[in-house]
């Protein structure tokens, strides 16, 4: 039957169906085959969706002494693409004869499903349980897992679990694994100062590892958002975590890990906002909900809630709430410091210290040394003084770069020392950080003419307007605006959005065939039609005014 219906499957129309029919034709009651044809197809190109088909095939099979095997040895394919149809796969692996090594599989699978579905107070005592019980069997596979426990800890807000569990044994030499695990047990465990030189070790192991789209099942998410994007941040690297960020979505689409696609998306997107990209910010979130179309997972939605943030939209107050609820703890504090940003930006700043003092409070990794800055604004307008000298005494301890001075100086500048202000903007400007860049202009414009330097205000507040509005940081653009008005300049108002600038869609069509992919990859990877990219890159030519591919590589968009 199989093997007819893959005959009068058109391979153009249906490939993954003819594919799927036809290596069920050829199964054989043996242990190899099944293995060999679900490997085969399932790590095929992005966007596919067979792995949870062929699991069940293979549990399907004759010789229910095999159905462990099979079926174990692949949910991690499946974990990639459909998380539910995992849990119930794994089921059938649990009703085989018990096998030590394969239960700790199995939890660490449950585990990191768990962690998948964000639900990460329960993930991480599987994942703490698991990386034990594997340590006999294998261990790389057990420090593995303990990192990703550890990470679950972080994004449970509870790093108590942390100092609760040690470690397995590191590999000598250690591996990058190994050196991002001792970073991260350090600075949960033991603060920020005395995780400095492994954190430098462990940046550095990371920048200089070479994972391919094999590694992605065991190695899916070092470059982003649960470890060494934590590690960048935290050394203040901006240039780094960016680039972790691409390569991590990189290496998900090459592997068709979708679930592991969005997370890495949005990991993306949040770099892109800070760097002032709201248009690539927005493709990469749109890109994110089309996938959970497709497979049914929801939108991860992190990077949304700053995107809410600067552009000024009042829509963040419950999320806190119910991350809390969801045992989110890391969640719920994203939130905050979105919060944070919002009501500065909006000028509300006894709102945005009660949000980010939540914060500064917890010393959350990455969100402790980012609320520096909004606490600080927020206290010394809102009269706090006191506030502001404790967020700037935090900062002794960073390491230095171009981003983390340019903080440094703005805490001074708003401790009372104005030449901090100037100093933020130079330091700054060496970054691609245009958003805090022109936020420092907002203030320095802001100081100089509460200072009654009307002249040299402006000079900073026209600049600050400029950027504010072309990075999409509404609320923020206008408070530049108001104060402009302040100086008695004029301020012609300007919108985001033009009827010549790329959607985001287009904007991600045009970068991905400046990339040099056909419409039809192009379809793949977004999830619609040939006919459809080509309608789209149509209005894309007509609104960069150009008229081939070769074209577009040198536009500016």
């Amino acid at each position: 039957m199989h093997r007819a219906l893959a005959e009068v499957t058109d391979p153009a129309v249906d490939p993954d169906r003819r594919a799927c029919t036809g290596r069920r034709a050829r199964l054989r009651r043996t242990r190899r085959s099944p293995q060999r044809w679900r490997a085969r197809r399932a790590r095929a190109g992005p966007g596919g969706l067979l792995a949870a088909a062929f699991l069940e095939a293979a549990v399907l099979t004759p010789e229910p002494d095999c159905v462990p095997a099979r079926a174990g040895g692949g949910t991690g394919q499946a974990r990639r693409r459909a998380l539910e149809a995992s849990l119930r796969l794994l089921s059938a692996v649990e009703a085989g004869p018990f096998d030590e090594q394969r239960s700790a599989e199995v939890e660490h699978l449950r585990g990191h499903i768990a962690f998948d579905q964000r639900r990460v107070a329960s993930a991480a005592p599987l994942l703490f349980s698991a990386a034990a019980r594997l340590t006999p069997f294998d261990a790389d596979l057990a420090r593995e897992t303990h990192l990703e426990a550890v990470s679950a800890a972080i994004w449970a807000g509870a790093p108590a679990q942390i100092a609760a569990h040690t470690a397995p044994p590191a590999r000598v030499p250690p591996s990058a694994t190994d050196l991002v695990l001792e970073a991260l047990t350090i600075r949960a465990t033991d603060g920020y100062e005395a995780s400095v030189p492994a954190m430098t070790r462990a940046l550095e192991s990371v920048r200089a590892l070479k994972v391919g789209a094999e590694d992605v099942s065991r190695l899916p998410w070092l470059f982003g958002y649960r470890a060494g994007g934590i590690v960048a941040s935290e050394m203040w690297d901006f240039d780094t975590r960016r680039a972790f960020a691409q390569h991590q979505v990189k290496l998900a689409r090459d592997s068709g890990a979708l679930v592991q696609l969005q997370f890495a998306l949005n990991f993306l997107a949040d770099n892109e906002l800070l760097a002032g990209e709201p248009a690539a910010a927005q493709a990469l979130i749109e890109e994110d909900v089309r996938i959970s179309e497709v497979t049914g997972t929801p939108p991860i939605g992190y990077a949304v809630l700053l995107q809410a943030a600067l552009r000024g939209e009042d829509v963040l107050t419950a999320a806190g709430h119910e991350a809390r609820a969801a045992g989110q703890g890391r969640l719920a504090t994203i939130t905050d410091w979105a919060l944070a940003i919002l009501h500065n930006g909006h000028g509300r700043h006894d709102l945005a210290l009660a949000a980010a003092s939540r914060v500064f409070a917890e010393d959350t990794l990455v969100y402790g040394l980012l609320i520096t800055s909004e606490l600080a604004e927020a206290a010394s307008r809102a009269g706090e003084p006191a506030v502001v000298a404790e967020a700037l005494a935090r900062s002794a301890s960073w390491v230095d770069t171009d981003w983390s001075l340019g903080i440094k100086a703005r805490l001074r500048a708003l401790n009372g020392d104005s030449a901090g202000f100037a100093e933020s903007i130079s330091s700054l400007s060496r970054t691609a950080l245009r958003g805090e860049l022109a936020r420092a202009h907002l203030l320095y414009g802001e100081w100089l003419r509460r200072e009654g330097q009307r002249v040299e205000a402006r000079e900073h507040l026209r600049t600050a307007h400029e950027m504010l509005v072309a990075c999409g940081m509404n609320a923020f653009a206008e408070r530049a605006q108001r104060e402009l008005l302040a100086t008695g300049e004029t301020v012609r108002k300007r919108s985001v959005e033009t009827t010549d600038e790329l959607t985001a869609q287009e904007y991600q069509i045009a970068r991905l065939a400046r990339e040099g992919l056909s419409n039809p990859e192009i379809g793949t990877r977004l999830f619609i039609s040939p006919r459809t990219v080509e309608w789209h890159l149509r209005k894309v030519f007509g609104k960069l005014g150009v008229t081939s591919r070769r074209q577009l590589r040198d536009a500016a968009f």
